[in-house]
């Protein structure tokens, strides 16, 4: 039974080896609007064909002006007024002892070299007062100072966030490369399963996991669709994932990863083809993960993602180790988010031997962060992974956390949960 640290290095690993057994067409981006872009990786870095800013600009509503005039006719601050900038438009040249009316955004006309804000400059008719003595520069953004010409401005392997976006949309570019979303199958298997809103059959429950494993598959950037349920029948069972691994890079079942009678998966994996990396962590929840490969010639591996059933134990294995393997697949430089730091609000015990993650509200204070577990930590609880913002990670060897004492956490939402 592997450590949580070392699955999670194994599985990056397997997300990061790029289009093994590739065709050439799957190993190169896809080129979209910057619309469409949100959550995906950059497949090409973002270099910059022009400076950013274009052009010196006004930071301000106020007067452009020649430092070295002010130096000239000592101690006289008045000026006269010489038309005006407005964005949008290229102004004239600034004449010698003259300023210029300019507004925030608007270029900066030739000649003048520092701007003075209108509330340091009292307008009388035709003449403009000032009552200060610019420095040179003052309230101007010089053409490049955001950006060069020949600049990275987004590397490769960064996944895209708005303001990424909007850098794009600065330096003039409607779309951008980005990495391929991997194609994902979600199979749920049991007897026992139906769809939320049929006929409630005694012994029979209402399928939870397939939509919350869908929808962070999608957030970590994948194309995912959800096959039909399969039933606990061995050859039902390797048939649809005989199925499902030819038409998608990751297969993700849901259940029967135990050793009970009835869970089929394992052996129904290994029939198909399916080689398992490992199948058991030392962690808590989610204890029974699988995780394998499947060669197919002339086309990338397929990888395989095999989760427990209990709901709580589904999201977050997947949250740990699905979640960043389809990031490394998009070649993300970053698949699994930073540990915060956060206090205990309270004391936390346990039986010691795996690594636990527990669900938790974690708070800003006036100190920092501040986590507070929440109380039903059953793997099949879904009320406190709805109610929990982030996970406390708890060491194997720990048996009781003391309230203050500091604990490493991941948030919720930088785990796509």
């Amino acid at each position: 039974m592997l450590r949580f640290e070392e699955a999670l290095s194994l599985v990056l690993e397997l997300g990061s080896r790029g289009p093994k057994g590739a065709a050439p067409a799957e190993a190169v981006g896809d080129t979209i609007e910057l619309e469409d872009a949100p959550g995906r990786v950059l497949f090409e870095s973002l270099t910059a064909t022009a400076d950013l800013p274009g052009f010196d600009h006004s930071s301000m509503d106020g007067y452009a002006i020649r430092v070295a005039d002010f130096e000239a006719s000592a101690p006289r601050l008045a000026f006269p007024v010489q038309g005006e900038s407005r964005t949008g438009a290229v102004p004239a040249a600034l004449g010698p002892h003259a300023t210029m009316r300019i507004f925030t955004g608007a270029a900066v006309p030739a000649g003048a070299d520092a701007v003075v804000m209108q509330e340091h400059v009292a307008r009388d008719g035709a003449y403009a007062q000032f009552r200060t003595v610019p420095r040179r520069g003052q309230h101007i953004r010089h053409k490049g100072d955001d950006l060069a010409a020949g600049v990275v401005a987004i590397a490769s392997g960064t996944r895209l966030r708005p303001a990424h976006l909007a850098l794009a949309a600065s330096l003039d570019r409607p779309s951008l490369t980005v990495a391929r979303r991997p194609k994902v199958a979600i199979l749920a298997t049991g007897d026992e399963l139906r769809r939320p809103g049929t006929a409630a059959i005694n012994g029979t429950i209402p399928e939870s996991n397939t939509i919350a494993i869908r929808a962070m598959a999608r957030h970590a950037g994948a194309e995912a669709n959800v096959y039909p349920y399969v039933r606990d029948d061995r050859s039902a069972t390797e048939r649809a994932f005989a199925e499902a691994l030819e038409e998608s890079d990751v297969l993700v079942t849901l259940g029967g990863v135990s050793v009970g009678d009835h869970d089929l998966v394992r052996p129904a994996l290994e029939a198909v083809g399916v080689h398992l990396e490992f199948w058991r962590v030392a962690m808590k929840p989610g204890k029974p993960l699988a995780i394998g490969t499947f060669a197919r010639a002339g086309r990338r591996d397929a990888l395989v993602i095999g989760l427990p059933g209990n709901p709580a134990s589904a999201m977050v294995t997947f949250a740990l180790f699905g979640v960043p393997l389809l990031r490394a697949m998009q070649g993300d430089e970053n698949p699994f988010p930073s540990f915060a730091r956060a206090r205990m609000a309270h004391a936390y015990a346990r039986e010691p031997g795996r690594r636990e993650f527990v669900r938790a509200v974690v708070t800003q204070g006036r100190e920092g962060w501040s986590a507070t577990t929440l109380g039903n930590q059953s793997s099949g609880a879904l009320t406190t992974m709805a109610q929990a913002n982030a996970l406390v990670s708890v060491p194997e060897s720990t048996a009781c956390i003391s309230e203050g004492d500091e604990v490493d956490v991941l948030l919720m939402s930088d785990l796509g949960a």
